[in-house]
């Protein structure tokens, strides 16, 4: 028996425009008050990061995922590490080699 390959973007899930617009539409009515209220305080230089970070909200709100495999996500409390501290980790590394 084989592995079936993993298609990512294939998920079935309707794609979701990076645009203030698009990002508002994807999201459930109290979740787009948050994101107009947020994108309404943000400098120009936060202005991308608060979209960066709404439209990925708004993806997963799209994608098919379980409401307690969701759940787990946003609370922080899903399986796996966080991508800072294995960032954090190889940059330890990276700097105790070069001694």
């Amino acid at each position: 028996m084989s592995a079936q390959p993993v298609h990512y973007g294939d998920s079935g899930a309707p794609s979701i425009p990076r645009t203030q617009n698009g990002v508002a539409e994807a999201l459930p009515p109290a979740d787009r008050m948050e994101f107009y209220r947020e994108i309404g305080q943000a400098d120009e230089h936060e202005l991308l990061g608060v979209l960066r970070r709404w439209w990925l909200r708004a993806t997963m709100y799209a994608d098919p995922l379980p409401e307690s495999v969701r759940t787990a996500v946003e609370n922080g409390t899903a399986p796996g590490r966080p991508a800072a501290a294995v960032i954090r980790e190889a940059l330890a590394a990276r700097e105790a080699d070069s001694r």
